[in-house]
């Protein structure tokens, strides 16, 4: 893939200006299909969640999907949209080889939710209104895998198998509106954007919103204007893009590549853009095709979505609250400055240290083992944090350790052990042996056997020189194979010195 021109971001910025839009697709975790009772569930065998519905037999007829409808009407209430009084289904047609009927069921001129907005904050405090224009409601495509090649796509490749246990999955799909102004903070408008999103689907609990498994993926729509200009310049549309970093990196990239065409007097085709990780560029795929080629006409086998005002008030009750606000009122009950909170945020962290102080732990001990240990365990094996241990159990390993039960050396041992599927922390620290050794006596006859065998050590702590001590520290702690809290043992080893002079 030839490498494309870029012009500096610096540069850009001052020619252009960037106009941003987003469509993110939610895939929503109920537990059929959109329109067949087809589990809906990840991971499993390919080709196992299917129906006739699913593989569009001749025959078989599409069924709403209720609790996607309440689902949907949540997320738009949440996204501050007005829920139509009346919408309707519609056929996308054009052929997609991983949706067999050859259409899509979505929603086209009469969308479930529409005219909203989201408060984006970002990494400063700054607030940014993103402006929605809709959230609609439509049925996933299945997966191709691509088979032979060296970049996993179409292109080179020898063959392709298809995998329909996604064709069906329920999404909700979000529209914004363009938006402006958003100058040299683009890239991080957009990351925050998203995040904002898969915040709030995540509070309303209707969505896994794993990004690399696909549950939230965003397309980003980037065009540019010369400086002064009121007319929108033509824009390009980057696809699923995986990751929130990868969302940050594709806005600039383009709006470098694009600013690099337009100032050598080319012009910009409309077009879709496949992200690539591995050299942080973006590649031409297909011409974009407008509202019109897609030859919608209303679904002629689903009726009307006509819910209730009752049912509206009823779901708006239950709305959690705004992740923005709840995240100003964690930092403020937690006292973390203000590091320590984003570093939570960052690490996508949040969910696993509320419930984890909601178990017992304090604030302090909950950030700590959750973006520490357990975070560097994570990162070791490549899998989220949150997948490794439960909240219930980390909170149970900081009692252990506030109880004198554990050091927070012994901690990681026990913690590994309920990583290995060996128990709960207090059934490890059974199972192992790794209780700290509270009996004194013990710890006296370790202390007495170090000090005998390092006179000279003794000598220089008699003399007044108590940073000696360490040495006969690091000797009892190893014979109590690092099972006695070190501070008892320094206090017993200048006791015992001390005694031994007398």
């Amino acid at each position: 893939m030839a490498k494309d021109a870029l012009l500096s971001y610096e540069e850009a910025l001052e020619l252009y200006e960037p106009v941003l839009g987003f469509e993110v697709h939610v895939e929503l975790n109920t537990k059929t299909k959109m329109f067949s009772s087809a589990p809906n569930g990840f991971g499993d065998a390919p080709n196992t969640n299917i129906s006739p519905v699913c593989l569009g037999l001749p025959g078989s007829l599409p069924v709403v999907n209720e609790q996607a409808v309440r689902y949907s009407i949540s997320l738009g209430l949440a996204l501050g949209c007005s829920i139509a009084p009346s919408s309707r289904f519609a056929r996308k047609n054009y052929f997609y080889p991983d949706l067999a009927k050859n259409y899509q069921i979505s929603q086209f001129d009469e969308p479930i939710a529409f005219e909203g907005s989201v408060d984006v904050e970002l990494a400063d405090g700054t607030i940014v209104t993103v402006p929605i224009e809709r959230a609609h409601m439509e049925e996933d495509a299945g997966k191709l895998t691509h088979i032979g090649g060296s970049t996993g796509r179409i292109q080179g490749a020898e063959y392709s198998l298809v995998d329909y246990n996604r064709a069906g999955v329920p999404l909700v799909e979000i529209v914004t509106k363009p938006i402006y102004g958003t100058e040299h903070r683009a890239p991080e408008i957009a990351k925050a954007y998203v995040s904002a999103i898969r915040d709030i689907v995540v509070a309303l609990g209707i969505s896994d919103a794993k990004m690399e498994r696909g549950n939230l993926r965003c397309d980003a729509n980037i065009s540019l204007r010369p400086r002064g200009q009121e007319k929108l310049g033509t824009r390009t549309e980057t696809k699923n893009v995986n990751s929130l970093r990868s969302v940050e990196r594709a806005v600039r990239y383009e709006i470098q590549r694009q600013a690099a065409i337009l100032k050598a007097g080319g012009s910009i085709t409309q077009e879709t853009r496949h992200w690539h990780e591995d050299t942080g560029a973006t590649s031409a795929g297909r011409p974009k095709s407008d509202a019109d080629d897609y030859r919608y006409f209303p679904e002629p086998d689903l009726l009307p979505v006509v819910p209730s005002p009752e049912l509206i008030e009823e779901l708006r009750a239950a709305l959690p609250e705004a992740p923005a606000l709840r995240r100003r009122r964690l930092k403020g009950e937690w006292g973390f400055t203000d590091l320590e909170f984003q570093d939570v945020v960052n690490g996508g962290l949040l969910n696993e240290i509320t419930a984890t102080v909601a178990a017992g732990a304090t604030p302090a001990a909950a950030r700590k083992w959750w973006t520490g240990e357990i975070s560097r365990l994570a990162n070791q094996q490549d899998v989220e944090a949150s997948t490794l241990v439960s909240p219930e159990h980390v909170a149970e390993l900081a009692r252990l350790i506030d109880a004198g039960t554990l050091t927070d050396k012994l901690a990681r041992q026990v913690l590994e052990g309920v990583i290995a599927g060996e128990g709960a922390p207090a059934e490890v620290v059974a199972s192992r042996g790794l209780e700290v050794v509270s009996d004194d006596g013990a710890l006296i006859a370790a202390i007495d056997e170090a000090l005998a065998s390092q006179p000279d050590v003794l000598a220089k702590i008699r003399d007044g020189k108590v940073q000696a001590a360490g040495a006969v520290i690091g000797s009892v702690m190893k014979a109590m194979r690092g099972q006695a809290d070190a501070a008892r043992v320094r206090e017993l080893v200048l006791e015992r010195a001390a005694a031994t002079a007398e």
